[in-house]
């Protein structure tokens, strides 16, 4: 088997004298050396390369001597480092402090003592192999130490003087091998506010020895400040007394800055910049320990905000955005200023807000807070030239009355600031112990509406659209209902829980399938083409596959899209009109109705109707319930009916609960009503009924609403023909 040959020295051997240089070749040889062999200083030149690792060269040669090939080769590119021995017959003081002055590592007296030479010779490659591995690790270190911003210095306590690496002088801002530093100038470029403390562990350093360690912001040259980390111990004389500093310097600037942008987004909400849930509970903990050791008050004060939910469908989360910022700097000025250990406000997540209040002496200054928070969130928002009104509802909380822990205490606040949003919220309460009732209640319910779907408690009720001059029913409104533990959940109470935990989303594709599959069971059992409105809140509607939803759910019931409606709200249509637009289309070519809800209440131009391809208008009930003959309502309503006749819609009006208001809206023009008037709300199975008993009284059928305890009683009641 082949051994791996080890690669062998390459010595150069420069000698005029062919026999010594034949004779030295040939034991160079035989000890295991490469030998290239040369006869002058020229050809010594012409040889030599970065494969030589060690020259032999005579001293005495003629017309270019050792000498002086001794300096050509250092000054010849990679022969600065390489080891020259040179050898002479001379052994004159002159001669070797010649060959050391040319260049040369050593010198040796040339003899026949040839073991001699070669220990010689590998003396001084094993010396320079050790210089270049040193010189590396210098290097390396000096890389290492540049990576990490790392220096070193020293420091003659006698003297006061200073000296140091480049590196060091580079975190001073001065060039390396400036004039050296002084212990007075490495102070005055230490921030004032670190100064002191510095000073008073350096002069401990110096007293008493041992090791030091400092932080501190140091001004670098170009006026900047560094953070820097100064490590230092203390070398002593015999005596005891403290001689000289050693240390090192390091550069820490980028790392405390990494530091606080990880500290920022653990702690600090990265929309307003106020302090985040966890900051807020950190300090109020810390605020409540405090509070317990003096004996004294704080205050929490959960602030959620009114119809934000409005400007972010209106206008979207951009406005939204800028509008929780303005929000978070007018709660800021309402409280105590310039105080980091007092008062806080934070941001808890979307638009909920909390505010610590601590040191209070004054068991009103809690409310007076919240009066001028709610007073200052009154004040119009002026956001991309358009003013913007929301209010707040506002929950307070005190420390030790109404809890304390931190968590108790957050959790009343905002279980008070919930029995104002349930009384009509804008406004605010203090928190008593029957609001944790209404809060549990809300838990308990949040936590059955996600098995809802799952247990079929959810169930349509559908309101009859009745078609006055007629009395014939062309739609209903399905609506949906929760039917859980024995009762139904008033819509109030479980369609808001639903749009905040985004099980609308489910809900509603849930009721569009349902209605779908209803209108299909209708027209087979010979009722025609009963179209079904289904109410679509805008986070379904903007949300990527609705229309495949649509189109599944049609397809699902075998139904063309004729017979079903969506009712969407127009700050749904006003916001993000282009991505809307292509909706809009796409449900067009579905062959789905579209219908505009609660018109009249949104902020949408009536220029921009032109461009959708809606086909009914819905007339809010707001404008309906007090709907007298010359009242502003009845103009407003003659105003939209009008409107939509112009634009060839289709109008609707709901919350019809009298005569006179149906007689009035007929004259107007509106042909289409819903309502108590006609029907509450019913079941599937009494709609059928209903539509049964119209299809059996045949035309121009009169209606009639029997008292009593099912809704079922429904006849048909008079036309608005006949009873005008």
């Amino acid at each position: 088997m082949n051994q791996p040959q080890l690669s062998r020295d390459h010595v150069l051997l420069v000698d005029d004298d062919p026999v010594a240089r034949l004779l030295t070749a040939s034991f160079l040889t035989s000890s295991g050396f490469e030998v290239t062999e040369a006869a002058s200083g020229a050809e010594a030149l012409r040889c030599f390369d970065d494969d030589i690792d060690c020259i032999l060269l005579d001293a005495l040669m003629p017309d270019m001597d050792g000498f002086a090939t001794c300096r050509a080769l250092r000054a010849a590119p990679g022969g600065a480092q390489v080891p020259i021995l040179m050898l002479t017959g001379l052994d004159d003081d002159d001669s070797v402090a010649r060959a050391y002055d040319a260049g040369a590592t050593d010198f040796f007296v040339k003899s026949t003592q040839w073991t001699l030479l070669t220990q010689r010779t590998r003396y001084l490659l094993r010396a320079a192999r050790t210089r270049d591995e040193l010189e590396a690790s210098r290097a390396r270190l000096s890389r290492a130490q540049r990576i990490a911003r790392f220096g070193s210095w020293e420091c003659d306590v006698a003297t006061s003087r200073i000296t140091g690496s480049e590196l060091y002088f580079a975190v001073l801002g001065r060039a390396y091998h400036e004039a050296p530093v002084y212990v007075a100038e490495l102070f005055a470029l230490v921030h004032p506010d670190d100064l002191p403390g510095f000073e008073r562990k350096w002069d401990a350093l110096v007293r008493g020895g041992g090791e030091m360690q400092a932080e501190v912001r140091l001004r670098h040259g170009n006026g900047r400040y560094l953070h820097v980390l100064f490590d230092a111990e203390a070398e002593r004389d015999a005596r005891g007394r403290t001689t000289v500093l050693t240390g090192t310097v390091q550069d820490v600037t980028q790392r405390r800055e990494a530091e606080a942008q990880i500290q920022a987004l653990a702690y600090y909400d990265n929309l307003t910049g106020l302090p985040n849930r966890r900051m807020f509970g950190e300090r109020l903990r810390t605020a409540i320990d405090e509070a317990s050791r003096r004996g004294g008050w704080l205050a929490a004060l959960f602030v959620d905000l009114d119809r934000f939910k409005q400007v972010n469908d209106s206008q979207g989360h951009g406005a939204g955005d800028q509008l929780l910022r303005e929000v978070a700097q007018r709660l800021v000025g309402c409280v105590r200023a310039g105080d980091a250990d007092t008062d806080m406000v934070a941001r808890l997540g979307g638009d909920e807000f909390v505010l610590l209040l601590t040191g209070i002496t004054d068991a009103n200054h809690p409310q007076r807070v919240a009066e001028r928070a709610l007073a200052v969130l009154r004040e119009p928002f002026v956001i991309n030239g358009r003013e913007n009104f929301i209010s707040a509802s506002i929950g307070i909380s005190r420390f030790p009355d109404d809890g304390a822990d931190a968590e108790t205490l957050l959790r009343n606040a905002d279980a008070a600031m919930y029995a104002v949003k349930g009384n009509g919220r804008n406004a605010i309460a203090a928190y008593r112990p029957e609001f944790n009732v209404a809060d549990r209640r809300r838990w308990e319910l949040e936590q059955a509406l996600h098995k809802a779907l799952e247990r079929n408690e959810l169930v349509l009720h559908y309101q009859p659209q009745v078609d006055v001059r007629t009395g014939r029913v062309p739609g209903v409104e399905a609506l949906m209902r929760w039917q859980h533990l024995g009762r139904l959940v008033p819509p109030g109470e479980f369609i808001p829980l639903a749009e905040e935990t985004g099980l609308i989303v489910p809900f509603g594709e849930w009721a569009l399938r349902t209605a779908a599959a209803q209108a299909a069971q209708w027209m087979h059992a010979g009722h025609g083409r009963v179209r079904v409105a289904v109410n679509i809140p805008g986070s379904h509607f903007q949300r990527r596959g609705f229309v495949d939803m649509v189109r599944a759910a049609l397809v699902g019931a075998g139904i063309g899209g004729e017979l079903l409606e969506l009712e969407i709200t127009e700050t749904m249509l006003m916001n993000d009109l282009s991505a809307t637009l292509a909706t809009l289309r796409a449900l067009n070519e579905l062959g789905v109705r579209l219908s505009i809800d609660d018109f009249g209440t949104g902020y949408s131009s009536l220029s921009y109707l032109k461009r959708f391809d809606i086909n009914q208008l819905k007339i809010d009930r707001s404008f309906v319930n007090d709907l007298k003959p010359d009242s502003d309502n009845e103009a407003i309503t003659a105003a939209i009916i009008a409107m939509a006749t112009a634009l060839k819609l289709e109008v609707v009006a709901e919350g019809v609960e009298s005569r006179e208001q149906m007689l009035l809206l007929n004259r107007r023009g509106c042909q289409l009503m819903q309502g108590y008037y006609f029907s509450r709300p019913l079941p599937a199975s009494d709609i059928t009924t209903l539509l049964d008993r119209l299809r059996d009284a045949g035309p121009r059928a009169e209606w009639r609403i029997a008292d009593g305890s099912r809704s079922v009683a429904l006849v048909p009641r008079r036309t608005a023909a006949q009873a005008a």
